[in-house]
């Protein structure tokens, strides 16, 4: 049996630890944001959302395990690189917006927009460490179908995602993006 297939899936596992992780926290400040007088806005696309995100793993897994593709090093490395990379940024992300965090679009009216850490050089830095690690994760043991319908779909949905965010942030938050 290939260990590569097996730290692939322990890669995937991983970071499938990561996501429940960010739930907890989401959850937490979703509920801190809704106290606030929060207000959430673009449910509808949250559900897809979620099913994407976690097809992204599931089809990842499946991909490799019934294809098992061959990997060059160079690759694999590369894209684990990436895959670490796009960890690091979401969760500054995290830790920037603190407890406005949460992987739902709630705007509590009044707060200021937060223009540090990454917020001072991408308008969305969380859906760039997205779109990397869609790409990226998948690469690592050469589940490219994965990869290209990871990111043809998540395209779609981040352009109503943003447009969806950007237009609560400036009307609830009197701020524009």
């Amino acid at each position: 049996m290939d260990a590569s297939l097996w730290w692939f899936t322990a890669l995937v596992l991983a970071v499938g630890v990561e996501r429940l992780v960010e739930l907890v926290v989401s959850n937490r400040n979703a509920a801190w944001s809704l106290r606030q007088g929060g207000v959430e806005v673009g449910r509808g696309h949250y559900p897809f959302m979620v099913v994407l995100h976690t097809a992204l793993l599931v089809g990842a897994l499946v991909e490799v395990w019934l294809r098992r593709p061959s990997t060059p090093s160079a690759l694999a490395v590369s894209m684990l690189l990436l895959v670490v990379l796009a960890q690091a940024l979401r969760w500054w992300c995290i830790t920037t917006l603190g407890q406005q965090w949460n992987t739902r679009v709630i705007v509590v009216p009044g707060l200021s927009l937060v223009a540090r850490g990454p917020y001072r050089v991408f308008r969305h830095p969380n859906y760039v460490a997205v779109v990397v690690e869609g790409v990226a994760l998948p690469l690592v043991h050469g589940a490219w179908i994965t990869a290209i319908v990871f990111t043809v779909l998540n395209a779609a949905l981040l352009r109503t995602r943003i447009r969806t965010e950007d237009t609560a942030l400036r009307e609830l938050a009197g701020a524009a993006r």
